[in-house]
């Protein structure tokens, strides 16, 4: 499942977990983004339209032979044995799709190729496949990037400040109330967050993906929220069709399940990208673009990192160069990290257990009370 022909870069050394937990200075940093981008290669930022292409293909392919195999084969199992199919299809095919809408990303990012068009048509056309409004997700996820780590215009996983926390906030905080919070995340926070705008920034008004007049949008992007929109339906229309020839079952097992787990995977790396105790979050009164951009970690998933084309374990770099391909981010995080020094955290922590960790240790952000920076806020969980 993984894809060939990246540059292979030596893991960060171990840190220690008090390292790895050390607050990243949030200070102005003593570089600026433009003696980062003289410290990567030029090469990093040129996009190959047949490389790009090549990634989406074989994910393409390899996508292709789980549907084959499990629509040919399986029903020719005894009970038994596609028992134990069926599950290792759904984790396999979920994590191929993920990747698929990884390079979906990438095109709303123009990091697909020098052509917007080129880019917006595959874009449009892979997320739609996975149920995502390719132009409004686009237009919200760029104001994302361009207010990451502010507390007031960030769009997604902005964290609660103590004052707002709900009075029931306190029964939840125990290993049976996050159990049930992460299950509710990973399983309905991506359509709760497209419909309802859950986890997103507050709006005047019903903020959702599929209107066309949400407050989200200008009116210069209302046009393309209507094509997203299209998009979805005609993805509907073709999976009821499908249901219709095969059934409701086969198209649950096929595509459902698999959607659900490329959805939890969204989610869990979001949130494990923007979530932990080392970084913080400003106020209007701290905020600036590049200290937001660096409010965040690069994570290790193992050999999920290259089914998920690097967008675990080079984020810190995708947030400071968006438009640079996945298949260039490894080299670019090499280059800039002995700029970065303190500025760039990782954490190897295993997965699961950073996101419980997270879960328990995240709850809400404060300022610290120690400190002179009152606009700077760190994550806290005394409730």
């Amino acid at each position: 499942m993984g894809a060939g022909g990246r540059m292979q870069v030596s893991p960060s050394p171990k840190k220690s977990e008090t390292d790895t937990l050390k607050r990243v200075p949030c200070e102005t940093p003593p570089f600026t983004v433009g003696e980062l981008k003289k410290a990567i290669p030029p090469h990093c930022f040129k996009r190959s339209i047949p490389r790009s292409f090549s990634y989406l293909i074989w994910d393409i392919i390899i996508a292709s032979c789980f549907y084959y195999v499990a629509t040919t084969y399986f029903p020719l199992l005894p009970h038994p044995l596609s028992y134990f199919a069926w599950p290792l299809y759904w984790a396999c095919q979920g994590c191929v799709l993920t990747g698929v809408w990884v390079i979906a990303h990438e095109c709303g990012h123009h990091a697909f190729s020098d052509y917007q068009w080129l880019d917006d048509t595959v874009g449009l056309i892979f997320h739609s496949f996975l149920l995502v409004p390719y132009f409004s997700w686009k237009y919200s996820h760029r104001r994302h990037h361009s207010n990451t780590g502010s507390l007031e215009r960030d769009e997604v996983f902005v964290p609660k400040k103590k004052s707002d926390i709900k009075w029931y906030g306190k029964y939840l905080n125990n290993p049976l109330g996050r159990t049930v919070m992460l299950t509710v995340q990973f399983t309905l926070g991506w359509p709760l967050y497209l419909a309802f705008n859950v986890s997103g920034r507050p709006y005047d008004g019903f903020a959702c993906h599929f209107h066309p007049n949400a407050p989200i949008y200008n009116d210069r992007e209302r046009l393309q929220i209507y094509i997203s929109d299209a998009g979805i339906l005609a993805m509907c229309y073709g999976l009821y069709r499908y249901a219709a020839a095969q059934g409701v079952a086969s198209m649950v097992c096929v595509y459902g399940v698999p959607l659900l787990i490329v959805n939890g995977f969204l989610v869990l790396i979001t949130y494990l990208q923007h979530t932990h105790p080392s970084l913080p979050h400003y106020d209007s009164s701290e905020w600036d673009w590049l200290r937001g951009a660096l409010a965040t970690v690069d994570r290790d998933y193992g050999i999920l990192n290259k089914v998920f084309h690097n967008i675990t374990d080079t984020h810190v770099a995708h947030h400071l160069f968006s438009t640079m391909p996945h298949y260039h981010a490894m080299e670019a995080t090499k280059a800039i990290k002995p700029i970065l020094g303190d500025y760039y955290q990782f954490d190897g922590t295993p997965v699961f257990k950073a996101m419980w960790r997270e879960a328990k240790e995240c709850i809400y952000v404060e300022p610290d009370r120690q400190g002179e920076k009152k606009g700077v806020f760190w994550y806290n969980n005394k409730l």
